[in-house]
Protein backbone atom coordinates (compact mmCIF):
# COMPACT_ATOMS: atom_id res chain seq x y z
CA UNK A 1 0.00 0.00 0.00
CA UNK A 2 1.35 3.39 -1.00
CA UNK A 3 0.96 6.37 1.32
CA UNK A 4 2.19 8.87 -1.28
CA UNK A 5 -0.50 10.91 -3.02
CA UNK A 6 -0.92 10.07 -6.71
CA UNK A 7 -2.03 13.65 -7.40
CA UNK A 8 0.65 16.09 -6.15
CA UNK A 9 -0.57 19.14 -4.24
CA UNK A 10 2.42 21.45 -4.57
CA UNK A 11 1.00 24.55 -2.80
CA UNK A 12 -0.13 22.56 0.25
CA UNK A 13 3.16 20.62 0.33
CA UNK A 14 5.18 23.86 0.23
CA UNK A 15 3.01 25.31 3.00
CA UNK A 16 3.60 22.25 5.19
CA UNK A 17 7.33 22.31 4.49
CA UNK A 18 7.52 26.00 5.44
CA UNK A 19 5.65 25.20 8.65
CA UNK A 20 8.13 22.39 9.32
CA UNK A 21 11.04 24.79 8.77
CA UNK A 22 9.46 27.35 11.11
CA UNK A 23 8.99 24.73 13.85
CA UNK A 24 12.59 23.53 13.41
CA UNK A 25 13.94 27.07 13.70
CA UNK A 26 11.90 27.52 16.90
CA UNK A 27 13.45 24.30 18.18
CA UNK A 28 16.82 26.00 17.68
CA UNK A 29 15.60 28.93 19.79
CA UNK A 30 14.57 26.57 22.61
CA UNK A 31 17.93 24.79 22.46
CA UNK A 32 19.81 28.10 22.54
CA UNK A 33 17.89 29.25 25.63
CA UNK A 34 18.19 25.85 27.33
CA UNK A 35 21.94 25.77 26.66
CA UNK A 36 22.43 28.86 28.85
CA UNK A 37 22.08 26.67 31.95
CA UNK A 38 21.69 23.05 30.75
CA UNK A 39 24.53 20.87 29.42
CA UNK A 40 24.49 19.55 25.85
CA UNK A 41 24.16 15.90 26.93
CA UNK A 42 20.89 16.57 28.76
CA UNK A 43 19.47 18.56 25.84
CA UNK A 44 20.16 15.66 23.45
CA UNK A 45 18.59 13.17 25.89
CA UNK A 46 15.37 15.18 26.21
CA UNK A 47 15.18 15.57 22.42
CA UNK A 48 15.20 11.77 22.07
CA UNK A 49 13.07 10.77 25.03
CA UNK A 50 10.31 13.23 24.07
CA UNK A 51 10.32 11.73 20.58
CA UNK A 52 10.05 8.25 22.05
CA UNK A 53 7.01 9.21 24.10
CA UNK A 54 5.37 10.80 21.04
CA UNK A 55 5.79 7.77 18.79
CA UNK A 56 5.56 4.92 21.33
CA UNK A 57 1.75 4.82 21.73
CA UNK A 58 1.30 4.87 17.96
CA UNK A 59 3.80 2.06 17.39
CA UNK A 60 2.59 -0.09 20.30
CA UNK A 61 -0.86 0.00 18.73
CA UNK A 62 0.52 -1.92 15.77
CA UNK A 63 1.47 -4.94 17.93
CA UNK A 64 4.75 -6.64 18.78
CA UNK A 65 5.20 -7.93 15.22
CA UNK A 66 6.00 -4.37 14.19
CA UNK A 67 9.27 -4.44 16.19
CA UNK A 68 10.66 -7.47 14.33
CA UNK A 69 13.46 -6.54 11.97
CA UNK A 70 16.33 -8.23 10.17
CA UNK A 71 18.18 -4.90 9.93
CA UNK A 72 18.88 -4.32 13.61
CA UNK A 73 22.55 -3.58 12.97
CA UNK A 74 21.62 -0.94 10.38
CA UNK A 75 19.14 0.65 12.80
CA UNK A 76 21.89 0.68 15.43
CA UNK A 77 24.44 2.20 13.05
CA UNK A 78 21.98 4.88 11.91
CA UNK A 79 21.13 5.71 15.52
CA UNK A 80 24.77 6.01 16.64
CA UNK A 81 25.84 8.13 13.68
CA UNK A 82 22.71 10.29 13.83
CA UNK A 83 23.08 10.77 17.57
CA UNK A 84 26.70 11.93 17.28
CA UNK A 85 25.59 14.38 14.59
CA UNK A 86 22.85 15.61 16.93
CA UNK A 87 25.40 16.30 19.68
CA UNK A 88 27.40 18.34 17.17
CA UNK A 89 24.41 20.27 15.84
CA UNK A 90 23.11 21.17 19.28
CA UNK A 91 26.59 22.26 20.36
CA UNK A 92 26.76 24.48 17.27
CA UNK A 93 23.33 25.99 18.02
CA UNK A 94 24.49 26.80 21.55
CA UNK A 95 27.73 28.46 20.44
CA UNK A 96 27.29 29.86 16.92
CA UNK A 97 24.98 32.44 15.41
CA UNK A 98 21.65 30.67 15.05
CA UNK A 99 21.49 31.07 11.25
CA UNK A 100 25.05 29.71 10.87
CA UNK A 101 24.23 26.71 13.05
CA UNK A 102 21.16 26.01 10.89
CA UNK A 103 23.40 26.00 7.83
CA UNK A 104 25.32 23.06 9.31
CA UNK A 105 22.03 21.31 10.08
CA UNK A 106 20.80 21.67 6.51
CA UNK A 107 24.08 21.27 4.60
CA UNK A 108 24.23 17.47 5.01
CA UNK A 109 22.50 16.85 1.62
CA UNK A 110 25.68 18.18 0.00
CA UNK A 111 27.58 15.11 1.25
CA UNK A 112 24.84 12.54 0.51
CA UNK A 113 25.73 11.84 -3.17
CA UNK A 114 29.38 11.21 -2.24
CA UNK A 115 28.48 8.85 0.62
CA UNK A 116 25.83 7.07 -1.47
CA UNK A 117 28.47 6.56 -4.17
CA UNK A 118 30.99 5.18 -1.67
CA UNK A 119 28.69 2.88 0.32
CA UNK A 120 25.65 2.15 -1.88
CA UNK A 121 27.50 2.27 -5.21
CA UNK A 122 24.98 4.79 -6.53
CA UNK A 123 26.05 6.64 -9.65
CA UNK A 124 27.53 10.11 -9.11
CA UNK A 125 27.12 12.49 -12.02
CA UNK A 126 29.38 15.41 -12.85
CA UNK A 127 26.68 17.85 -11.68
CA UNK A 128 26.44 16.02 -8.33
CA UNK A 129 30.21 16.29 -7.88
CA UNK A 130 30.10 19.97 -8.80
CA UNK A 131 27.24 20.49 -6.33
CA UNK A 132 29.25 18.83 -3.56
CA UNK A 133 32.28 21.04 -4.25
CA UNK A 134 30.22 24.24 -4.47
CA UNK A 135 28.28 23.32 -1.33
CA UNK A 136 31.45 22.54 0.58
CA UNK A 137 32.83 25.97 -0.29
CA UNK A 138 29.57 27.46 0.95
CA UNK A 139 29.77 25.61 4.25
CA UNK A 140 33.39 26.71 4.70
CA UNK A 141 32.41 30.35 4.15
CA UNK A 142 29.75 30.01 6.84
CA UNK A 143 31.93 27.93 9.15
CA UNK A 144 34.39 30.62 9.98
CA UNK A 145 33.13 32.24 13.11
CA UNK A 146 35.37 34.95 14.46
CA UNK A 147 38.38 32.78 15.35
CA UNK A 148 39.28 31.68 11.83
CA UNK A 149 38.25 29.09 9.26
CA UNK A 150 39.21 25.80 10.88
CA UNK A 151 38.47 26.35 14.55
CA UNK A 152 36.86 23.82 16.87
CA UNK A 153 33.29 24.98 16.31
CA UNK A 154 33.65 24.84 12.54
CA UNK A 155 35.09 21.32 12.62
CA UNK A 156 32.31 20.14 14.95
CA UNK A 157 29.67 21.57 12.61
CA UNK A 158 31.27 20.09 9.48
CA UNK A 159 31.69 16.69 11.12
CA UNK A 160 28.06 16.73 12.28
CA UNK A 161 26.91 17.53 8.72
CA UNK A 162 28.95 14.64 7.29
CA UNK A 163 27.69 12.19 9.92
CA UNK A 164 24.10 13.32 9.37
CA UNK A 165 24.56 12.60 5.66
CA UNK A 166 25.76 9.09 6.56
CA UNK A 167 22.63 8.65 8.67
CA UNK A 168 20.41 9.79 5.78
CA UNK A 169 22.08 7.34 3.39
CA UNK A 170 21.52 4.54 5.91
CA UNK A 171 17.85 5.52 6.15
CA UNK A 172 17.64 5.38 2.36
CA UNK A 173 18.97 1.81 2.46
CA UNK A 174 16.61 0.88 5.31
CA UNK A 175 13.48 2.15 3.53
CA UNK A 176 13.81 -0.71 1.03
CA UNK A 177 12.50 -3.13 3.68
CA UNK A 178 11.56 -1.05 6.73
CA UNK A 179 8.51 1.23 7.23
CA UNK A 180 9.27 4.83 8.26
CA UNK A 181 7.59 4.40 11.66
CA UNK A 182 9.93 1.56 12.58
CA UNK A 183 12.98 3.57 11.50
CA UNK A 184 11.87 6.53 13.62
CA UNK A 185 11.11 4.30 16.60
CA UNK A 186 14.49 2.59 16.64
CA UNK A 187 16.28 5.92 16.28
CA UNK A 188 14.40 7.39 19.25
CA UNK A 189 14.78 4.16 21.23
CA UNK A 190 18.53 3.73 20.74
CA UNK A 191 19.05 7.49 20.92
CA UNK A 192 17.36 7.59 24.33
CA UNK A 193 19.33 4.61 25.67
CA UNK A 194 22.70 5.91 24.48
CA UNK A 195 22.16 9.57 25.41
CA UNK A 196 21.00 8.48 28.85
CA UNK A 197 24.56 7.38 29.73
CA UNK A 198 26.36 10.78 29.62
CA UNK A 199 23.24 12.57 30.86
CA UNK A 200 23.14 10.30 33.96
CA UNK A 201 26.46 11.67 35.26
CA UNK A 202 25.26 15.25 34.83
CA UNK A 203 21.71 14.79 36.12
CA UNK A 204 20.30 17.41 38.45
CA UNK A 205 16.86 18.81 39.24
CA UNK A 206 15.73 21.16 36.49
CA UNK A 207 13.73 24.33 36.93
CA UNK A 208 10.31 24.65 35.31
CA UNK A 209 11.76 27.13 32.84
CA UNK A 210 14.52 24.70 31.84
CA UNK A 211 12.03 21.83 31.49
CA UNK A 212 9.82 24.03 29.32
CA UNK A 213 12.70 24.69 26.90
CA UNK A 214 13.89 21.05 26.94
CA UNK A 215 10.48 19.52 26.36
CA UNK A 216 9.59 22.30 23.92
CA UNK A 217 12.68 21.53 21.82
CA UNK A 218 11.78 17.83 21.72
CA UNK A 219 8.16 18.50 20.79
CA UNK A 220 9.04 21.04 18.10
CA UNK A 221 11.70 18.77 16.55
CA UNK A 222 9.40 15.76 16.33
CA UNK A 223 6.31 17.68 15.20
CA UNK A 224 8.51 19.30 12.55
CA UNK A 225 9.50 15.83 11.31
CA UNK A 226 5.87 14.69 11.21
CA UNK A 227 4.80 17.80 9.26
CA UNK A 228 7.74 17.31 6.88
CA UNK A 229 6.82 13.66 6.21
CA UNK A 230 3.26 14.73 5.36
CA UNK A 231 4.62 17.35 2.97
CA UNK A 232 6.64 14.72 1.12
CA UNK A 233 3.52 12.55 0.80
CA UNK A 234 1.87 15.34 -1.20
CA UNK A 235 4.67 16.16 -3.66
CA UNK A 236 8.01 14.80 -4.94
CA UNK A 237 11.02 15.74 -2.83
CA UNK A 238 12.80 17.26 -5.82
CA UNK A 239 10.04 19.81 -6.35
CA UNK A 240 9.73 21.02 -2.77
CA UNK A 241 12.97 19.99 -1.01
CA UNK A 242 14.77 23.36 -1.35
CA UNK A 243 11.93 25.00 0.63
CA UNK A 244 13.52 23.38 3.71
CA UNK A 245 16.25 26.01 3.57
CA UNK A 246 13.82 28.74 4.58
CA UNK A 247 14.61 27.49 8.11
CA UNK A 248 17.94 29.33 7.79
CA UNK A 249 16.02 32.56 7.10
CA UNK A 250 13.70 31.95 10.04
CA UNK A 251 16.71 31.27 12.25
CA UNK A 252 18.34 34.48 11.05
CA UNK A 253 15.20 36.42 12.00
CA UNK A 254 15.07 34.86 15.50
CA UNK A 255 18.80 35.43 15.94
CA UNK A 256 18.44 39.11 15.05
CA UNK A 257 15.32 39.69 17.17
CA UNK A 258 16.51 37.84 20.27
CA UNK A 259 20.31 38.13 20.24
CA UNK A 260 20.97 40.94 17.72
CA UNK A 261 22.89 38.51 15.48
CA UNK A 262 23.65 39.78 11.99
CA UNK A 263 25.22 37.46 9.33
CA UNK A 264 28.49 38.82 8.00
CA UNK A 265 29.45 39.02 4.32
CA UNK A 266 31.22 35.64 4.34
CA UNK A 267 28.11 33.95 5.74
CA UNK A 268 25.88 35.55 3.09
CA UNK A 269 28.26 34.34 0.34
CA UNK A 270 28.18 30.89 1.93
CA UNK A 271 24.36 30.88 1.97
CA UNK A 272 24.37 31.65 -1.77
CA UNK A 273 26.87 28.84 -2.54
CA UNK A 274 24.81 26.32 -0.58
CA UNK A 275 21.60 27.35 -2.34
CA UNK A 276 23.31 26.89 -5.73
CA UNK A 277 24.56 23.46 -4.61
CA UNK A 278 21.09 22.34 -3.55
CA UNK A 279 19.65 23.42 -6.91
CA UNK A 280 22.43 21.55 -8.74
CA UNK A 281 21.75 18.27 -6.94
CA UNK A 282 17.94 18.49 -7.04
CA UNK A 283 16.25 15.45 -8.65
CA UNK A 284 14.42 17.67 -11.16
CA UNK A 285 17.65 19.13 -12.56
CA UNK A 286 19.26 15.68 -12.56
CA UNK A 287 16.40 14.22 -14.64
CA UNK A 288 16.61 17.11 -17.12
CA UNK A 289 20.36 16.58 -17.50
CA UNK A 290 19.82 12.86 -18.13
CA UNK A 291 17.25 13.60 -20.84
CA UNK A 292 19.65 16.00 -22.55
CA UNK A 293 22.44 13.39 -22.70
Amino acid sequence: MSYISSTPNIPKAIGLLMLSALLFSLMGVCIRYASHTVDNASIVFFRNVVGLFIFLPFILGKGTVFFKTEKLWMHTWRSVVGLIAMYGFFYAIANLKLSNAMVFTYSSPIFIPLIAWLFLKEKMTASMLLAAIVGLFGVLFVAKPDAGMFNQLSLIGLTASFLAAMAFVTVRALTATEPPERIVFYFCFFGTLISMIPMFWLWRPYTLKELAFLIGAGLLANISQIVMSNAYKLAPAGQIGPVNYVAIIFAGIWGYLMWQEVPDLYSLVGFAFILIAIILCSPILQSKLKKSE
